[in-house]
């Protein structure tokens, strides 16, 4: 990392998110617009890839883009309580155990097909 920061390209490489996810959540406001080079390229911080890496995994998570943003405005002002960012995540999880029983009551589904076939 230089002075400056880390190019887009090595961002998306440590990052693991692709240059143009990148710029796209610069866009909409999820990345700062990080301090450019006198050619105006991008340089990230330390601080814009631990960003970038929260929104990375919160996506990996299934997070969608204006669940991320208010988690990303709790985690700038900590002294917040975490009682919004507990109920993001237990929206999530009632998400999650929804899909769980949809999978379970499809694998069952296929699992009488297939016996039946036998």
């Amino acid at each position: 990392m230089t002075a400056l920061g880390v190019s887009i390209g090595e961002a998306a490489r440590l990052s693991g998110v692709k240059a143009p996810t990148i710029r796209y959540y610069e866009e909409i406001g999820l990345l700062p617009a990080p301090p450019r080079t006198a050619a105006g390229r991008r340089h990230f911080d330390a601080a814009g890839l631990r960003r970038l890496a929260f929104i990375r995994h919160a996506r990996e998570l299934g997070f969608e883009i204006e669940a991320i943003r208010t988690l990303l405005v709790l985690q700038d002002q900590p002294q917040q309580s975490c009682e919004t960012a507990d109920a993001i995540a237990h929206a999530r999880l009632v998400e999650v155990d929804q899909r769980l029983a949809s999978l379970t009551a499809l694998k069952a589904e296929l699992e009488r097909m297939i016996a039946n076939n036998a």
